[in-house]
């Protein structure tokens, strides 16, 4: 059975919402990454729950990983085209939390 939203918001806070799916997706937006590349730039989330998380948003059609086959094995990630269309809402998510991080002198590295 089809899931039912009543508002815009609630399906699109199910897609993007979370701790982490927001995060990975901003680091996304900037370009193609490998998972170490993602690993270090989000020191507080664990190996499980970034590999579960990128697993997710690559199921919602997200992210598209892609792997080589070299040695060591190579896995980038991408935004998806749909993933893309998101760039405006994170953007506007981090220029709400740079301002908010400047008025309330809450530190942000």
């Amino acid at each position: 059975m089809e899931k039912r939203y009543h508002c815009p918001v609630e399906l699109a806070v199910d897609v993007i919402g979370g701790r982490w799916r927001p995060v990975i997706l901003a680091h996304l937006k900037e370009g193609v990454h490998r998972y170490g590349e993602l690993r270090r730039r989000m020191p507080q989330i664990s190996e499980k729950m970034l590999i579960q998380r990128l697993r997710e948003l690559e199921a919602d059609g997200l992210v598209c990983r892609e792997s080589f086959p070299t040695v060591p094995p190579r896995v980038e990630y991408r935004l998806t085209e749909e993933g893309a269309s998101l760039a405006p809402v994170l953007q506007a998510l981090y220029d709400w939390g740079a301002a908010r991080a400047e008025r309330t002198g809450t530190p942000v590295s």
